[in-house]
Order: C-alpha cells, then structure tokens, then sequence
C-alpha cells in the first residue's frame, strides 16, 4: 500500500498539539470509506534534537485504537507517550469520528478483519510498515479497539513490540453458552438483512458516570456527534462481526508480544442511576474479560484498578492516577526488558 502524502497532514480538532491525515479506503454501497490517524506534536527541545532523545520511549511507536461508539479525544494519554520520548498516533476507524461522512452506517463493518486495510495504511503513514530504523510499535486499544488490535496482533506476529488494553472486549456481556446459542440467529440475521437493528437499552448512564468523574483540573471536550450520550445503534452485521471475534478468542489466540490489560476492579449494573456507576466499568463484565485475557499470549499481565470506569483513563482522580502509575510502571519494565532482549541478540 502506498503511502499517503506526508503533506496531506492538516491542523486537528483537538488543537494545536496535534494533525490529522486521511487515509483513503475505497467505496462501499454508502459512498468513500476513509480512517483518519491522528498524531502528537510535542514540543522537542534543542539538546534533544542536537544530542538525542535517551528517554525511556525514545525509538517507540504508539497506535491507538478507540472503542465502540467513540473517537480519539483523550489528549492527556497522548501526553503519557510523549513524555516518555515516544511518537503517539491514533486512528479513527472507518465509519466513526473524523471518519464519518454523511450517509454512512456509524461504526458499521460486517468483518473486523476489514480492519487490517486501515492499520496497514496507518502503519504506513507512520512509516512502520517497513520498521524503519527499528523502531518498536506499541499497539493500544480501549474496549472494541482492543479486541480489533488482539485480533490482529495475533494474525500479524513480530510486527508489534508490546499490546496494552484498556478494558479490551474480549467477551460478551452474556454467559458464553448463550453467546454460543445466539450466535448463529445473529448470523443468519447478518447475512439476510445485516442493517437491521438489534435490541438495546442504553439509558446514557455511562456517559454521566464519565461526566460526574471528569476532573476540572483535567478537562475534555467531547463531540457528541461522534460519540453520543447514548450508544449508536446496533446492528445484526456488526454483532455478527463482533460475536465473531469473541468465539475466536474463546478459542485461544497467541500474541507473541507482552501484553498488559488495564481493568476496573468490578462491574456495575446500570439499570438505575448511582453513584456507585461513577466507580465501577458499567459496560462489561471485568472479571469475565480478565478470564478472556489469559487466552490471548503467553505473557498477559491484568491490572485491576478499584474505582475505575470503563475507560480506566476517563475515571475519578485517584482511580485515573492509579491507572496512569500502573501502566507507567508496566510500560518501564517492558521497555528495559525489551531493551536489553535487543542488545543481547544484537
């Protein structure tokens, strides 16, 4: 695949600190398919730039991929890398964010393997493709966005250095034995009429737990076009595509890299408003998905964080410092690890 001009990058909507790049995709019956990959413009000082960068990072490339319903805004996780020395990039998946053009599906794809164009021309775009001067790529995925990059880590090995989760959905929010009973009606549905609707009941609870736990010192701004206070719609192709990805999971995959799985310490029911939502993932059931997770490598640390929501990142203060300590003490024993296993085979 042919890289995109570098020249296309263009101002992004989260300001200043970073761009943007279209990444053109073809067509479908609903018109042009593009993913847009965003990236980071730290500040990079003078000695840095004469002297060179000797931070832990330094060398490392980070791919982010948001979850269901939701886009790349959450500027403070960029700011985490980039501290650190490395180059952060996130991508908006077809049909969501950036990416949605009028007409379109939201968040419809009918096969998560179709994924793969998008994180070729990213990877392309960040001049991985050919791991240009060796540098490491760290993969990152919150909720859907991590069982697409497990999926693909797995189909894909020795490309990605080290795999980090943020509540990765990795199973359904069901006992396995009915996902495996509904499994095959959802697939005749997907394959009779795919853009039906499935039934769901989606209060916008979430959304306020996220809003009651955001910190003033903190602020996000949030697009509610692409990412609404209640969940775009469901339909039977993209649950057919998802219950897909979780049988494949049950099944075992092997990641050869390291992975590290950010979760909350419980799930919550979100049936009536609580404040007990504004501590606890509301979306899915952790303890299922901590199961799940021992099922994708051999190496798979979980890091169960009391207090956190969904997004470990978008939690109270003392829950998201928490998450933020847990991944950067993760993140530095990986990468001195790594370090060394390179010098050694050097």
């Amino acid at each position: 695949m042919s890289r995109p001009d570098p020249a296309a990058w263009v101002p992004d909507v989260l300001g200043d600190e970073f761009q943007q790049l279209t990444l053109p995709l073809g067509s479908d019956d609903e018109g042009e398919i593009v993913a847009t990959l965003v990236r980071a413009l730290p500040h990079v000082g003078l000695g840095r730039r004469l002297f060179g960068d000797r931070r832990t990072l330094a060398g490392t490339d980070v791919l982010y991929v948001h979850g269901w319903s939701d886009y790349f805004f959450q500027k403070r996780l960029a700011r985490f890398w980039t501290a650190r020395g490395a180059r952060f990039f996130a991508l908006d998946l077809r049909k969501y964010g950036r990416s949605l053009r009028a007409g379109q599906t939201p968040g419809y794809i009918a096969d998560l393997v179709e994924y793969d164009q998008e994180i070729a021309a990213a990877l392309a775009a960040m001049q991985h493709g050919d791991h240009a001067a060796g540098r490491r790529l760290v993969l990152l995925g919150h909720s859907t966005g991590g069982l697409v990059l497990s999926l693909w880590a797995a189909r894909n090995p020795g490309i990605a250095s080290a795999v980090i989760l943020n509540s990765p959905w990795l199973e359904f929010q069901l006992p396995r034995f009915t996902r495996e009973s509904i499994a095959p009606l959802v697939g005749l549905q997907a394959r009779r009429r795919p853009l039906d609707r499935a039934p769901q009941v989606d209060f916008g609870f979430y959304t306020r737990a996220q809003h009651e736990a955001a910190d003033p010192a903190d602020p996000m701004s949030v697009n509610l076009d692409w990412r609404p206070v209640q969940t775009m719609a469901v339909h039977a192709g993209w649950l057919h595509a998802i219950l897909a990805g979780h049988a494949t999971i049950a099944a075992g995959i092997r990641i050869s890299a390291p992975v590290c799985v950010l979760l909350s310490a419980r799930s919550a029911y979100p049936t009536v408003w609580s404040d007990d939502l504004t501590r606890a993932d509301s979306v899915l059931i952790v303890d299922d998905i901590a199961r799940a997770a021992l099922r994708i490598g051999q190496s798979v640390t979980i890091e169960r964080i009391d207090g956190a929501l969904h997004d470990v990142f978008l939690s109270r203060h003392d829950a998201r410092e928490d998450a933020y300590a847990r991944l950067g003490r993760w993140v530095e024993g990986w990468s001195a690890q790594d370090r060394s296993a390179r010098r050694t085979a050097g």
